[in-house]
């Protein structure tokens, strides 16, 4: 720890100069990266052009650089507990190995929330309190520091902080949705289609094993892709739940589908499986059980993206939860389950699928009661084969090709039925 010391304090000379070159590399970034955009196109926002993390399981101290003055909230949720620090929009440009968890914190997750904020969620491993959460300039004039103290406390005054604490981010997200995504020139009749893009902004998803591409650049890169050419088809109108970096709670995803009067609702994912050598593309729809292990584990992890973002979940009483449900199966479920065999249909003899590629597990993305839904794992990042395939442009127009003739054969289908 002393050796580390040292090696921070001489390079703090430095640090102006690199903040200044990091600086630059994002706002170029932004320029010719569309998920990077929505960050360089906004008001100037904070660089954290370095950060550092000391202590042990008793105290615990967090220490981030910034290019200027942040202003910063803090706030308490329990179950999993969690110390949420907000902050207005901010670059991150340290290397995440400067922030890895120890100490106090079991996980330590940070990124953007919209256009103009951030935000860091320090999942702890046990119940803490900040003793000292302050911002104090850089002895040298080169912009503002934010220090973080932890201190281990028992549950009950935990409990006592997360209860008097005030904050407005206890309603559900969804119902605060802002600015709702919405498909362009629709006309009467037009077959509407959300696609929606898996994670994002402070949710990076899954990372790649070879190229550590993060999976939400990936889901959207191809939710583009697919949006576009859907919106080549006559009659047949799609639109994007988010179109840039931006993290979505599961509800909103939802609910924008749902205020859209979207027909369907797609999903897109590329996760990673402990098993390296499992590859190829799923479809899952949705059931209050699940169909095996793997989609059971996966609905897990995907049902956590609100927790990961430092979202308080309001717990729906479990009747509530089961009508929902029960809902979908009943309306919704067949015209899933069919788009699902006609996008595995699509895919025969074309993209490479894992055994059984249907499944289904309790995704809470799917759950919207009148909109047909399904979740495609496009495939594993975890796994070298299907990582080069999802960064390939080509097998990406190919994949969307093959879907957009799925969803055409299903609206036949629909609109036979009379749907």
């Amino acid at each position: 720890m002393l050796k580390r010391a040292r090696i921070v304090a001489q390079s703090a000379t430095r640090r102006s100069t690199l903040a200044r070159r990091i600086q630059t590399a994002v706002l170029i970034a932004g320029c010719l990266l569309p998920g990077l955009a929505g960050s360089a196109e906004t008001k100037d926002p904070l660089l954290a052009y370095g950060a550092r993390i000391i202590g042990d399981d008793a105290r615990t101290r967090i220490v981030i650089d910034f290019d200027r003055e942040p202003r910063f909230s803090v706030h308490y949720l329990a179950n999993p507990e969690r110390i949420v620090v907000d902050l207005s929009a901010t670059a991150f440009g340290f290397p995440a190995k400067d922030l890895a968890a120890r100490g106090l914190f079991k996980d330590i997750r940070y990124g953007k929330m919209d256009d103009e904020s951030a935000r860091i969620v320090l999942t702890t491993a046990r119940p803490v309190k900040l003793s000292l959460a302050k911002v104090q300039a850089d002895e040298a004039g080169r912009g503002h520091r934010l220090v973080l103290d932890a201190e281990m406390i028992d549950k009950q005054a935990f409990a006592e902080l997360v209860k008097t604490q005030s904050w407005d981010d206890r309603t559900d997200a969804a119902q605060t949705t802002s600015a709702i995504p919405a498909p362009e020139n629709t006309a009467p009749g037009d077959f509407v289609i959300a696609v929606d893009a898996g994670h994002g902004g402070i949710d990076t998803g899954a990372i790649g094993v070879d190229t550590k591409t993060e999976e939400k650049q990936v889901t959207l890169a191809f939710a583009k892709a697919l949006a576009d050419r859907l919106n080549k088809e006559p009659g047949i109108k799609a639109f994007l739940t988010r179109s840039d970096d931006e993290f979505l709670s599961l509800s909103q995803r939802v609910l924008i589908a749902r205020q859209n009067h979207a027909g369907l609702f797609i999903s897109l994912h590329a996760d990673t499986l402990k098993q390296k050598d499992i590859r190829g593309a799923t479809v899952y729809t949705i059931s209050d059980k699940a169909s095996d292990k793997l989609a059971a584990d996966l609905a897990e992890r995907e049902n956590l993206s609100d927790q990961i973002a430092g979202k308080e979940t309001v717990a729906e009483p479990p009747e509530v939860a089961d009508i929902l449900l029960d809902l979908t199966r009943r309306e919704t479920q067949a015209f899933s389950i069919s788009l699902a065999e006609s996008v595995l249909n699509s895919f025969k003899d074309q993209i490479g699928t894992i055994n059984n590629p249907h499944r289904h597990a309790g995704f809470r993305v799917l759950q919207a009661p009148d909109v047909p839904s399904i979740l495609l794992e496009l495939g594993f990042l975890s796994n070298a084969e299907d990582e080069k395939l999802l960064l390939d442009e080509t097998w990406r127009t190919r994949i969307a090709d093959l879907l957009t003739e799925a969803v055409k054969r299903y609206r036949t289908g629909v609109v036979a039925n009379g749907g």
